[in-house]
């Protein structure tokens, strides 16, 4: 078959059209990276949020109950506290293939119930599971839990691990507490007798040192709940959502600095920036400003500024670079951008009924 010119024109037109159409729907389909994660609770959804456009991509079923979320350090899967409160059955966490956009089998945590904070470290995935006053620990290449360690208190809450995984922080809201718990030797695995006490049976295993854990339980506050630890380790600062204040513990000697008073009902969550100086906090509202989200100045101890979102607030996240930040602004169903120089709303993001959790997922 021959075209004349202006057909092959057209042909070719047609066929560039369909090409470009096949991209557009293509790019369209796909997980952008960096991608921002948001919980709607009460939808039992996870929307798939562009950054860049400030649009919901996609939608994925959470699970019951979604609170938390963390992605993996590769940036394919998403992991979903399903919580469902101190005296829930779920004993569960939604995992979420983020390429596919589809919800992969859920991990058993068996015995475990209420799970809601969540952290990556080492390669392992940690959470705290409220009923059973205790922090998990899930290997996704054994896929098995390969770690239970109690606090002792009530509704420990949320997480954080350092860098070298010897250090785990919790808050436990009921109680008021912070739980540092650290790695440490049990000489002579323990059977080291007391001074003056009399020397081990000739049964006793040989002298040797055991790791082992060792808790403390620090007094922060009423509702000590959103907490977290400064870039160089060396401070834990909590927000107390029934007194309104900040507990800032040193994280060395375990003891309380000081406790500041925050302008704001119902602190729920707190972050630090990755340059440690400051602080963002999210409540309820301002006791005499109506501000949902406070940022103080670390170094200053001091309010820097309140800012309106528009309604009661919760999950924070801070992007790697420390550039800006996200605020789920539970009661308005919306996701608020904070350019963290200006400390001014750059723009939103309408998602689905009450957005909590945040998470950001980024291609490695």
């Amino acid at each position: 078959m021959k075209f004349t010119n202006s057909a092959r024109t057209a042909a070719w037109s047609a066929a560039l059209l369909g090409a470009l159409t096949l991209t557009a729907r293509f790019a369209a389909a796909q997980t952008p990276s960096p991608a921002l994660l948001v919980l709607e609770k009460a939808d039992n959804s996870l929307a798939i949020v562009d950054p860049a456009s400030l649009q919901v991509v996609a939608r994925v079923p959470a699970g019951p109950d979604p609170h938390e979320i963390v992605a993996s350090p590769d940036g394919k899967l998403a992991y979903i506290s399903n919580y469902g409160g101190s005296d829930s059955t779920l004993n569960t966490i939604t995992v979420i293939d983020l390429a596919a956009r589809k919800a992969l089998p859920p991990i058993n945590l068996g015995a475990l119930r209420s799970a809601h904070g969540l952290t990556f470290a080492g390669g392992k995935l940690y959470f705290t599971v409220e009923t059973n006053k205790a922090i998990g620990r899930y290997d996704p290449a054994t896929q098995s839990i390969d770690l239970v360690l109690g606090t002792g208190q009530e509704r420990t809450h949320m997480i954080a691990v350092s860098e070298s995984l010897d250090r785990i922080v919790t808050s436990n809201v009921s109680s008021g507490t912070v739980s540092i718990l650290e790695e440490g030797a049990l000489p002579n695995g323990g059977f080291n007798p007391p001074p003056g006490g009399a020397a081990p049976p000739p049964s006793a295993p040989p002298a040797g040192v055991r790791k082992t854990w060792h808790v403390t339980n620090v007094p922060a506050g009423r509702g000590s709940e959103g907490f977290d630890v400064s870039p160089n380790g060396k401070e834990i600062w909590v927000a107390n959502a029934q007194d309104a204040t900040v507990t800032i513990i040193d994280a060395a000697s375990k003891k309380v600095i000081q406790t500041l008073p925050i302008s704001l009902k119902g602190a729920n969550r707190l972050k630090i920036t990755p340059d440690g100086k400051q602080v963002l906090i999210t409540g309820f509202g301002g006791t005499s400003t109506g501000a949902n989200l406070v940022v103080f100045d670390a170094a200053a101890r001091k309010e820097a500024k309140q800012l309106n979102l528009g309604g009661p607030s919760s999950g924070i996240l801070i992007v790697p670079d420390g550039s800006r930040a996200y605020v789920a602004v539970s009661a308005k169903n919306k996701v608020a951008a904070v350019d963290l120089k200006t400390l001014e709303v750059t723009g939103e993001v309408q998602v689905g009924k009450g957005p909590d959790g945040l998470g950001w997922a980024q291609a490695k």
